[in-house]
């Protein structure tokens, strides 16, 4: 059985669950745009979930944000896809949907208040745009990558034999 996720903001205003197939916390991605909205360790950690299961109390309460992008591979600045959803009241980052891919939904681990599972193994991704400051852990099995690799979170997990049924 796929894993119910519930997470929630730091002043609660903002409560959600959505079931995921790929909930173990193994991509660290160190783009500017995830360490700075929620990356206090010089990166990010997304989930995948389905979207349809997405249930939200304290819609109210939400913010949007959508990031403006000019770097190496977007040389003249586009305005991302994708929708950073954060609590309005105290800032918390909790999840990223992006229209081009509707089906998914992104959870922050940062933002998950249930047990997730321990992955085998890390990816980190976007190297090329980390902080100075940040030096990776990379750890023995972890990939790391300049940008983005291939593999999909949902086929990491298939080939770690985390996915969840």
């Amino acid at each position: 059985m796929p894993l119910l996720l519930k997470g929630s903001c730091r002043c609660d205003a903002v409560r959600f669950e959505v079931v995921s197939h790929t909930p173990a916390p193994f991509m660290l991605c160190y783009c500017s745009i995830c360490r700075k909205q929620q990356g206090g360790g010089g990166f990010a950690i997304n989930l995948g979930a389905d979207n349809e299961t997405l249930n939200i109390r304290g819609k109210r309460s939400l913010g949007v944000y959508r990031a403006s992008i000019e770097d190496d591979e977007h040389p003249h600045c586009e305005i991302s896809t994708g929708e950073r959803n954060f609590c309005k009241k105290c800032g918390s980052a909790l999840w990223l949907y992006d229209p081009t891919w509707p089906e998914l939904v992104h959870p922050f681990a940062s933002a998950i208040d249930n047990d997730l599972p321990i992955p085998p193994s890390r990816v980190h991704l976007m190297l090329k745009y980390k902080a100075n400051w940040v030096e990776p852990v990379v750890g023995k099995g972890d990939k790391t990558f300049d940008v983005y690799p291939e593999e999909s979170i949902a086929d990491w997990h298939k080939r770690t034999g985390m996915w969840v049924e």
